[in-house]
């Protein structure tokens, strides 16, 4: 393959986009750099994030082996104990499921998608 290409940001459906973009925003510090009902974006250093309405979302359940696969967003941290408790305090929450042991812990952000914190390094 010859030709590459730069990731320009990921973007996310939503049952609620500028809660949704609020709560990361929270997350990932950076700047709420958009915001309306239908659409909103949270930018973090070179990482952007967007937020986009679907009507009738459904957020994938965790764990179901028979569900169709999806993406979720793999986050470093410090501190695993103290980021858990900040993101649930923020609004996450944490499933029984967590297949990582000690090296990382899956967190379902206020809409429902999963993400994993994982520690740096």
């Amino acid at each position: 393959m010859t030709i590459t290409a730069d990731l320009a940001m990921v973007n996310l459906d939503s049952s609620d986009p500028v809660a949704h973009a609020a709560f990361w925003q929270r997350v990932l510090g950076g700047e709420l750099t958009h915001s309306e009902p239908e659409y909103a974006m949270v930018t973090a250093g070179a990482v952007a994030v967007g937020f986009g309405l679907v009507e009738g979302y459904r957020p994938p359940s965790w764990p179901d082996e028979n569900a169709g696969k999806r993406y979720h967003l793999d986050l470093y941290v410090d501190d695993l104990a103290l980021a858990e408790k900040e993101f649930v305090a923020a609004g996450a929450t944490k499933p029984d499921f967590q297949p990582g042991g000690e090296r990382w812990v899956v967190l379902i952000d206020p809409v429902g998608q999963p993400f994993c914190i994982c520690r740096r390094g």
